[in-house]
């Protein structure tokens, strides 16, 4: 079912021409869901977001390694050389040798080799800090896809239950119509044969005719509810067809209210604070002081001889000394300590706020399952009280019909009893998916789907 359903799904999708329209595909309630889990954007985004997050990990941590840098470099210039003070700059290249006596732009072969390693031993725990916060960064990342995926299952879930409703009001505007067409149908034999005033003639068929109003009405809201649903699967165009497979009872009544802190939005709010509090920490060791092994080994090559007189031809291109050099180079920013205290300032407000995001999500999120539990209380209590009211007004509407029959009551009252009866049974096919909406909504407040995933049958490979 679900390759014939995908297959189907992305031929409609992709706009394959067809001879004529292709029938609704049908799916049941954990289908959907499937689909939806599987094919909706939204997911795929917030997956390549967890991608980059622990890429962002391996990141922090390649900075623990040393670094080696490699340079060759050929080139043809003039030598003139003077001596003095340079302050350090990008613009002006660097000179080396002596000052000769004379000035000339004749140019000569210069060349430049080495290889320099460089690896800072220790920094105070900055380096650390970035480690932590890309894994924070990374547990939030992890977080929003499980509720990107909650958000996703629910959306589909809500806009099935709602489908599927849509096309109970549906049936029950068709049982409408035809207890109408047939009501109508006698009426008018009995005005015919004058047994009957012509008033009430016309007002069942008009009766029939508000029905088959509202049965178009239901159709077209029908069909939007499929285009709705197809949206939330990621199928976006395809006409689908709720199935009630496994919703034939009512749900059991939700397990107890799980840890707070294990719901999604909660664990995503609390890697935001990690991750905030390790940006603090490494903000709180930025002002110090900078050290560096470093390696060098290098080669120079010259076509001008110390005299200042040329070689010409490609004298220089190649290598002629050679040199190594070993080293520690301390650095220490002096006059940042007003950047750096600015900079631990920014992170400790930032901590603060994410601190504040995190009681306001927990706020959220238990008035939510407070209120998911609420209206999952009035949804059952509605549904179990709605069948004594389905079976009295079908008692309503046949005594009403047996009386008009009988000639003791008049059209006007079979009318209202059918009015009654229609609207009963729309209440009652409603209120049954209400309460798989609202224990839907409970495992989306509740941050975990399976305990409503466990309430519907098993998938059926066909």
């Amino acid at each position: 079912m679900r390759r014939r359903l995908l297959s189907c799904g992305l031929a409609l999708g992709l706009g394959v021409p067809s001879v004529e329209a292709a029938p609704p595909l049908p799916l049941d309630l954990r289908q959907a869901l499937q689909l939806a889990l599987q094919h909706y954007p939204a997911i795929v985004a917030a997956e390549q977001r967890l991608v980059a997050a622990r890429a962002g990990v391996a990141l922090e941590r390649s900075r623990f390694l040393p670094r080696t840098d490699l340079l060759w470099q050929d080139n043809f210039a003039s030598d003139n050389n003077i001596t003095g003070l340079l302050l350090p700059q990008g613009v002006l290249p660097a000179i080396s040798g002596p000052v000769l006596p004379r000035d000339s732009v004749a140019g000569a072969w210069g060349s430049a080799a080495g290889a320099l390693f460089s690896w800072e031993p220790f920094d105070f725990g900055v380096r650390r800090a970035g480690v932590a916060a890309a894994q924070a960064g990374t547990r939030r990342a992890d977080a929003l896809l499980e509720l990107t995926r909650l958000d996703v299952a629910a959306a589909a879930g809500q806009a099935f239950l709602v489908a599927l409703a849509a096309q109970e009001q549906v049936r029950a505007a068709q049982a409408d119509v035809q207890r109408r067409t047939v009501f109508s149908n006698t009426v008018q034999v009995l005005v015919t044969n004058e047994l009957r005033p012509g008033a009430e003639g016309s007002r069942a068929a008009a009766e029939l005719a508000v029905a088959r109003t509202r049965l178009a009405e239901a159709q077209e809201q029908a069909e939007e509810a499929g285009l709705q649903l197809a949206d939330r699967l990621g199928m976006a165009g395809v006409a689908l067809r709720a199935l009630p497979n496994g919703l034939a009872g009512l749900p059991d009544a939700p397990a107890a209210v799980p840890d707070l802190a294990s719901h999604p939005l909660a664990r995503a709010a609390q890697a935001a604070v990690q991750q905030a509090e390790a940006r603090e920490t490494a903000a709180a060791h930025a002002y110090a002081p900078h050290f560096a092994l470093q390696g060098a080994a290098f080669g120079r090559g010259s076509g001008v001889r110390a005299d200042g007189t040329r070689r010409g031809g490609v004298h220089g291109l190649g290598l002629q000394r050679e040199n190594w050099a070993l080293g520690l180079t301390v650095s220490f920013p002096l006059l940042d300590f007003a950047a750096a205290r600015a900079g631990r300032d920014s992170a400790r407000a930032a901590r603060t706020e994410q601190q504040a995001d995190r009681a306001l999500t927990e706020q959220a999120l238990t008035t939510a399952q407070a209120r998911a539990a609420a209206r999952w209380r009035g949804a059952r209590a509605v549904a179990d009280n709605l069948p004594a009211q389905l079976q009295a007004a079908r008692l309503s509407e046949q005594q009403a019909r047996a009386r008009f029959q009988a000639g003791l009551g008049t059209a006007l009252e079979v009318a209202e009893a059918q009015r009654l009866l229609v609207e009963a049974e729309t209440e009652a096919a409603l209120a049954h998916l209400a309460v798989w909406r609202a224990r839907l909504g409970v495992a989306l407040a509740q941050g975990d789907l399976q305990p409503f995933l466990q309430l519907l049958p098993p998938e059926v490979n066909h």
